[in-house]
This record gives C-alpha cells, sequence and structure tokens, in this order.
C-alpha cells in the first residue's frame, strides 16, 4: 500500500473514532447542560413558594386580612400563584400565575385568562353560591373567558355530581354521611340547569380547601416544596438515564463506521488501479469485482471498528483515538497472523511486523490526540492532528532507515565473528572436557577394582590425581605400617 493511500486511510480511521467521540461528547454536554439548568429551575420554583409564604405572612396573617371568616381565601390566592408558578418553574417553564389583589372581579391572572378563586364551605354547597352571586355582578365574566377556581377537592365532587345520573344519585344517603348526599347531587344539577355557567368554566386549584386554612398553609407550603425537591430528583434521573449510552446509537455508529470505510476502501481501490496506469474505461469485470471485494470488507472492518470504538469508549473510558489504533493493531496483527499461518512470513519477522503496526497505530492515536486538543473542531483536529503525526513519523524513519541500516548491518557482522570464536572455544573446552573425564573415569575404575593390587595402584594414582602430596600418598609397605602402628 502506497504512503498516500496509508496516509488517507489511517485518516477515515481517525475520523471514525473522532466522530463517535463526538457522539459521546455531544451526549455528556447535554447531560451537564441539562443538570445545569434543572438547578436553575429548582432555585427558581423555590424561590415562588418561600416568596408566597412571605407573602401571606406579612400581607394576610399579620394584617388579619379578610378577618376569621375571610383570611383563607386570601392565603388561597397567593399560595396558588406561588404553587402554580413554582410546578412550572420545576419544568423549566415561565411563570404565568399573578396575583391581582385589588379586590375587584378578578383574583388571579393566568396569561391572558382572568380567574375568581372561591374558596367557600359555607352553604354545603361547594362554592357554587359564592359562584352564582358573582356572576350576577359581573355577568360578563364567563363570557369574557374568565374561569371559576375552587378547591381541588370541591370541584373532584362537583365533576362526579354533575356526570352522575338519577338513578345512581338515588342510592346516595339523604343526608349525613362521609360522602356527598343525594341533596347535594340535587343542588349541583340545579346550578347547572340554567345554563348560565358549565362545568368547563369551573376549574380546580393546586390545594384543597382546608391546605390554605390559617393554622395549615405553612405545612402546605412546605410539603409543596419537598415535593418539588422529588420532581427535581426525578428530572435529573430522566436526564441521566437519556445521556446513557444505548443499543440503537452503538448501531448507529457502526452503520456510519461502516458507510464511511466501506466508501474509503472503495475509492482508495480505485486510486490505486488509476496509479498502476489504468483508465476507469479500461476496468474489467476483474477490476471492478476487486474494487467492490475492498469495498465489502472496508465496510465491515468499519462496522467492527465504530461498534468496538463505541463500546472502548462508554464502558472502558478509553479515548477514541486510542480506541480506534486498538482495533486498527488488532486488524494488522490478525493480518500477519493469517500470512505466518499461510508460510508467507516467518515467525521472527511476524513478531516483527506486528510491533511495526503497533507502534505506526500508536503514532496515528497520539498525533489525533493531541491535533484534536490543539484544534478543537469536531473531527478536523483529529484529522489534521493524525496527518501530521504520520507524515513526521514517516519522514523520520525514512531520514534514518539507511543509517539504522548500516548500524545493524555493522552489529550483525560483529555478532556473527563473536559467534563464531565463541563456538571454536566452546568446541575446544568440550574436547579437553571429554578427556578429562575419561582419564578420571579410568583412575575411578582402577581405584575401586576387586584386585586389591589393582585397587591399592588405582587408589595412589586418584589420591595424586586429587591433590594429594606424594609424601602423605600411602603407597609403600613401609608408609602403610608406619600410618597404622605409630
Amino acid at each position: 500500500m502506497s504512503e498516500p493511500v496509508e496516509l488517507g486511510k489511517r485518516n477515515q480511521e481517525q475520523a471514525v473514532a473522532a466522530w463517535v467521540n463526538y457522539l459521546n461528547q455531544l451526549r455528556l454536554d447535554n447531560l451537564l447542560s441539562d443538570l445545569g439548568r434543572q438547578d436553575k429551575n429548582l432555585a427558581d420554583a423555590l424561590a415562588s413558594v418561600t416568596a408566597a409564604i412571605g407573602k401571606i405572612d406579612l400581607e394576610v396573617v399579620t394584617t388579619n386580612r379578610g378577618g376569621v371568616k375571610g383570611m383563607h381565601g386570601f392565603i388561597a390566592e397567593v399560595a396558588e400563584v406561588g404553587v402554580g408558578n413554582a410546578r412550572r418553574q420545576i419544568h423549566g417553564q415561565n411563570p404565568l400565575y399573578q396575583w391581582v389583589n385589588d379586590n375587584g372581579p378578578v383574583d388571579l391572572m393566568r396569561g391572558g385568562v382572568e380567574i375568581q378563586q372561591k374558596f367557600v364551605a359555607a352553604g354545603g354547597r361547594f362554592g357554587l353560591g359564592a359562584i352564582a352571586d358573582h356572576l350576577e355582578r359581573y355577568p360578563s365574566f364567563v363570557e369574557s373567558g374568565g374561569k371559576y377556581q375552587i378547591p381541588r377537592d370541591h370541584f373532584e365532587v362537583i365533576q362526579k355530581l354533575q356526570a352522575m345520573p338519577r338513578e345512581e344519585a338515588n342510592k346516595l344517603l339523604t343526608i349525613g354521611g362521609d360522602g356527598p348526599s343525594l341533596k347535594d347531587w340535587t343542588r349541583v344539577q340545579s346550578f347547572f340547569e340554567d345554563g348560565s355557567v358549565g362545568i368547563e368554566s369551573l376549574e380546580p386549584s393546586h390545594l384543597q380547601y382546608s391546605e390554605v386554612q390559617r393554622g395549615a398553609y405553612g405545612a402546605t407550603l412546605e410539603s409543596e416544596a419537598d415535593s418539588l425537591r422529588a420532581t427535581d430528583r426525578s428530572l435529573r434521573d430522566n436526564a441521566y438515564q437519556e445521556s446513557k449510552t444505548t443499543l440503537r446509537e452503538g448501531a448507529n455508529a457502526a452503520l456510519v463506521a461502516a458507510a464511511i470505510e466501506g466508501g474509503t476502501a472503495v475509492v482508495l481501490a480505485v486510486v490505486e488501479k488509476r496509479r498502476a496506469g489504468k483508465q476507469l474505461r479500461e476496468f474489467t469485470r476483474e477490476d471492478w469485482t476487486d474494487i467492490a471485494s475492498e469495498g465489502g470488507f472496508g465496510a465491515v472492518e468499519g462496522g467492527v471498528r465504530g461498534l468496538s470504538i463505541y463500546g472502548l469508549t462508554n464502558f472502558t473510558a478509553t479515548p477514541a483515538a486510542v480506541a480506534s489504533s486498538i482495533v486498527t493493531a488488532a486488524f494488522g496483527v490478525a493480518e500477519q497472523a493469517n500470512k505466518l499461518r499461510r508460510g508467507e512470513i516467518g515467525e521472527l519477522e511476524f513478531i516483527e511486523n506486528s510491533e511495526l503496526v503497533c507502534l505506526e497505530t500508536a503514532v496515528s492515536a497520539l498525533s489525533s490526540f493531541v491535533g484534536q486538543a490543539i484544534i478543537p473542531v469536531p473531527i478536523l483536529g483529529a484529522v489534521i492532528g493524525n496527518t501530521v503525526g504520520v507524515v513526521m513519523h514517516k519522514a523520520v524513519s525514512s531520514s534514518l532507515s539507511q543509517r539504522e541500516a548500516l548500524l545493524i548491518e555493522r552489529y550483525l557482522g560483529a555478532q556473527r565473528e563473536l559467534g563464531d570464536q565463541l563456538a571454536a572455544e566452546h568446541l575446544e573446552l568440550i574436547e579437553e572436557l571429554n578427556a578429562s573425564m575419561s582419564e578420571y573415569l579410568g583412575v575411578l575404575e582402577r581405584a575401586f577394582s576387586p584386585d586389591v593390587e589393582v585397587a591399592f595402584l588405582g587408589s595412589v594414582e586418584l589420591a595424586l590425581e586429587l591433590g594429594v602430596a606424594a609424601d602423605e600418598v600411602l603407597d609403600t609397605d613401609r608408609k602403610v605400617l608406619a600410618y597404622f602402628l605409630d
């Protein structure tokens, strides 16, 4: 493979890695951005609840506004604004509720909608009597799009009774009991019979009647703050779950990588044949078959690369450039292993080629990593860094190759001479050792001969051979007698 083609292949490999890394970084950036926004959302929501508590304390309770019977109505108005805005703000939406606070026909504004609150329990009509009185004073309130807001628990009862047929209503208790009575059903039906107010003109408050009483609003709003924190935790968990790797994204990474490498392989195959001197119109069926084969192999290789890089970068915290080099090195070593099996190269050449493949992929990875850091443009920095690094590596390798070859040749020559010298010396030592062992074994055999005279002479010879002084060797009758009798 020519150097330009090899450089192009390295570039597209690192481009795939950089693209997968960009996807991972984008997902992480989105998560950090979502969590940052959620910090602000929670702070704004809790601030709305805190402001509502402060306003109720100062402007309603302290001033005894509304007195014993009417104070809860003003508490409900302020609390509705605080809770309604907070529940929007926790989701990042703008606050819509505004307290009008002018004792006029409108208590609250929600966007462009006018709202009149009726938190009334007296009379047992769930606030419907108060709504009728208000509508009598302001007959155009409903026609202009106004809404009547009542406690959530009151609205649920009204909604149920308004939709209940008479046959079922006749089964209700006449009076008393825990639930609504037949009298309650009759009152609700009578209210809606004249058609001046429909059920669609009523809406539930965020709060129940009991939750806005003077002795209860503090606990109610503190509970709302806790609920907002729980919602915040849930939203953060959802953001984290959405930021996690998915099989679908991994499959997309593999498909895109397969398309990139398959297309690149086709282009490089055509370029190689054009460099060989063939015009496109001269390509034969075999040429196109070869090109298609290269493209198919490139697509498979790209799919494996894309999925492998996606897995390595997300599950082992491996940088994308390094992940790509690992995959490339694996392909390269596998190719050398196949050549070894086919007998095209020997074991030493296999090791040397594998080392070279790993070195080149390491240079490519380091260059891409540095390039992306210096040029923080997705993919572009990695490709430029890879190009510069590989070109520099090739240039240095080429300039040093001749000198290195001479040094290696000299070194090999010296090693050969040294080897020949050591082999000759080794042979001489072996021959001397063999001769010495032969003599020693002969002496040893005589020393332990069953023939006493031969053994005596052999022992004398063995003692002298082992270095015993001649005057200490018992080699005569006189010396033997003197040794044992003296």
